[in-house]
């Protein structure tokens, strides 16, 4: 008889034989919402610190907002690897092509808008009243 194992995301319900070993609900949350406070707390710290190179500051609050991202998939919407999460990857999949589709066409809006919106530069406001002049 073969043991296979698959990838199970904290809280995901076991099989009969493993359900000895696996933790309770309420533990499982109560260490997801612990590291997300720890990285939460480790965010306004990085935010308001001194003690950091300024131009890393960013970097390090992308660092550990995708590591929040990633806290709040495995251990609050139970996202794994496993055969019986594919849809739950697929709905997240997605998800995140919605929102990229989303922001980027956001972008692209706004910066037209900004670039039709743009004032005239000096030179192109003084030939049109030169034209209007010599009307």
């Amino acid at each position: 008889m073969t043991d296979v194992r698959y990838d199970r995301a904290p809280g995901d319900i076991p099989s009969e034989e493993a359900r000895a070993w696996a933790p309770s609900e309420a533990l499982v949350y109560t260490i997801g919402l612990l590291v997300a406070l720890i990285l939460t707390a480790t965010s306004f710290w990085v935010a308001n610190t001194s003690l950091l190179w300024p131009g890393g500051v960013g970097l390090g609050l992308a660092v550990l907002a995708i590591a929040q991202m990633g806290i709040h998939l495995v251990f609050f919407l139970h996202i794994s690897t496993g055969p019986d999460s594919t849809n739950n990857v697929l709905a997240l999949a997605f998800g995140l092509l919605i929102v990229f589709v989303v922001v980027t066409g956001t972008i692209w809006i706004v910066a037209d808008l900004n670039d039709n919106m743009l004032m005239p530069s000096s030179d192109a406001m003084n030939m049109q009243m030169q034209r209007r002049s010599h009307e």
